[in-house]
């Protein structure tokens, strides 16, 4: 026999289900994610950090789980809910269940719901704040939700801090510099840490960087005595408005070394630059986003997981590079002097398309031209890369 289980949004509105996963009960924000695989690398990916993810695709974790999905230590998800869960793996990579995984790392589920009902309402009305709780938080797996348990639900979700307005970066970051493993490169890259995927460091490692990985913290003096020939800012989660160090830090390294953002990273570049950034309504989460590149005129479809966008109007010294062509919102930008350049997507594409990998590709040839690591001109390589 199933436990009951019920999300609570902040509004009142009630959706009755199954528990499953960790048992217990979780606040977070309510967001939706459109991807029909990955769940693994959605769970572990610190940007989720404060989160509950809806999936609109109804069946998850057919395919179980496994140690080389991960792209963090752990799941940074508050709640992970679907349609439909799969409590067997049937992967031939499979380790382990998602329930199993879910249940190790204290991840509350919730089955069984009309999933594409909350996507709608997420739509309609943007997204909310509110709590899974499974029968057993209330002290027997046979438990029947009153209405007065799901009223002190509400309460729950309506006094849980909100994500706009907080710096959540140093839950994620790491709390002390290491270097990534792999071989020394000729090319050192320092990886500002907000909460980055393993995926983007792998893509860079393959390419011969040598990466050093410092907390979001580290300031311009620190980072610059590492003598690195690139610089990396990665992904991660909460309001790009508050972590001001990291705005100051960057505006301080403009134009010292060459330096791609991503996502967090981003939307960190603007603000550094001047510029302003703004919460969308129901955000940009899936794997199946287009985007145009308006230096070639082609579109990508790209991996996306963010609840903010950086305001082109306020931009002076970044030209867009690229548009998200459901919405119209920036999703890349190029500084109009120096060899700064950022995307709001995820070229690293975990879970998703590849076509977005030469991102790495023009970061590596930035780096080198800039170091006079290759025997073409810096014009002359900046030209090629961008395809004009």
């Amino acid at each position: 026999m199933k436990e009951r289980a019920v999300l609570v949004l902040e509004d009142g509105t009630v959706y009755h289900g199954y528990a499953f996963g960790h048992r217990g009960k979780n606040v977070g924000e309510v967001v939706f994610n459109t991807a029909q695989t990955g769940y693994q690398e959605i769970l572990t990916d610190p940007s989720y950090n404060g989160q509950i993810v809806v999936m609109t695709y109804p069946h998850q974790g057919n395919y179980g789980v496994n140690v080389f999905d991960m792209e963090s230590n752990r799941p940074w998800v508050r709640g992970f809910v679907a349609k439909e869960f799969s409590t067997y793996a049937a992967g031939p990579r499979a380790q382990q269940s998602l329930a199993e995984f879910m249940s190790e790392y204290g991840v509350v589920g919730l089955e069984g719901i009309d999933t594409r009902a909350l996507v709608r309402k997420i739509r309609e009305g943007g997204v909310m704040k509110g709590v899974i709780a499974h029968a057993s938080a209330f002290g027997s797996p046979t438990h029947r939700f009153s209405p007065a348990d799901t009223d002190a639900l509400r309460e729950e979700a309506r006094k849980w801090t909100d994500i706009d307005g907080r710096d959540m970066t140093p839950e994620v970051s790491t709390p002390l510099p290491y270097q990534f493993p792999t071989f020394k490169g000729r090319r050192r890259v320092v990886v500002m840490d907000f909460g980055i995927k393993h995926a983007q460091m792998r893509y860079m490692a393959e390419m011969g960087f040598e990466l050093i990985v410092v907390p979001g913290k580290t300031s311009p003096a620190q980072i610059m005595a590492l003598e690195p020939h690139g610089l990396f800012v990665s992904n991660g989660p909460g309001d790009p408005s508050m972590p001001r160090y990291a705005h100051a830090t960057l505006w301080k390294l403009m134009g010292l070394v060459p330096t791609f953002g991503i996502c967090l990273g981003h939307q960190l570049l603007g603000l550094a630059a001047g510029g302003r950034t703004f919460k969308l309504k129901f955000g940009h989460r899936g794997a199946n986003h287009p985007v145009k590149n308006l230096l070639t005129g082609k579109v990508e479809i790209t991996s996306q997981n963010h609840g903010y966008a950086v305001d082109p109007e306020s931009l002076e010294e970044f030209q867009p590079t690229h548009i998200n062509l459901n919405d119209g919102t920036l999703e890349g930008m190029a500084h109009l002097r120096y060899p700064v350049f950022s995307v709001q997507y995820h070229p690293e594409a975990c879970p998703g398309p590849h076509d977005s990998l030469y991102l790495f590709q023009r970061f590596l040839e930035e780096v080198d031209a800039f170091n006079g690591l290759t025997g073409l001109p810096v014009e002359k390589q900046r030209t090629d890369k961008l395809g004009v």
